[in-house]
């Protein structure tokens, strides 16, 4: 027993700075198999910060040039052409029968993948246009942190646990001490 204790005052120097630098030095090398949970987050948090910025600073000024305009223009009409033209079937199967039921039955030969690759192709383009409007829409969530002056997120200033067993394990008066009969 003395001989370990005597290698371990020798690598890591004695008293309780001997424990803190074993300590330490566990923690080292455990954090080179399995990185810290909470550094992970840390580094994941930061990459998304720098990708965002980024994002916002490549949109930053508007364009409004002809070209812009055009495209524009075009995003917008898929909508109304589908909903028009299918307004437009209706139409045309009153006004013309017999030519309505021959360009149906033409496309009843159109092979079920094809069909199927439309189907892709349109609910695609509705799914991206809606989470486009989903994420520029959305308000800004009351729990998450505002930005701080220098980039960073700033942490909230309401010390007080929003977990009710916290709360209790602090011994302060939250919610799930009120709510329970004695």
């Amino acid at each position: 027993m003395g001989l370990i204790r005597s290698a371990m005052r020798l690598l890591f120097g004695g008293g309780a700075t001997g424990a803190q630098a074993l300590g330490q030095a566990v923690t080292g090398v455990a954090g080179a198999f399995h990185p810290h949970a909470t550094r992970r987050m840390e580094l994941g948090h930061e990459a998304y910060m720098g990708v965002h910025a980024s994002h916002a600073a490549e949109f930053a000024h508007g364009r409004a040039g002809r070209f812009d305009a055009f495209v524009n223009g075009l995003n917008r009409l898929p909508r109304p052409m589908l909903a028009m033209g299918t307004l437009g079937l209706f139409g045309y199967a009153m006004i013309d029968p017999p030519g309505f039921t021959q360009r149906m039955q033409g496309l009843q030969s159109v092979p079920e993948p094809l069909w199927w690759l439309l189907g892709a192709v349109v609910a695609f383009y509705f799914g991206a246009r809606e989470a486009h409007h989903l994420r520029a829409c959305r308000p800004a969530s009351p729990l998450s942190p505002a930005p701080a002056a220098d980039g960073g997120a700033a942490l909230p200033t309401d010390s007080a646990p929003t977990n009710p067993a916290l709360a209790e394990w602090q011994g302060r008066a939250g919610p799930a001490q009120e709510n329970r009969e004695p």
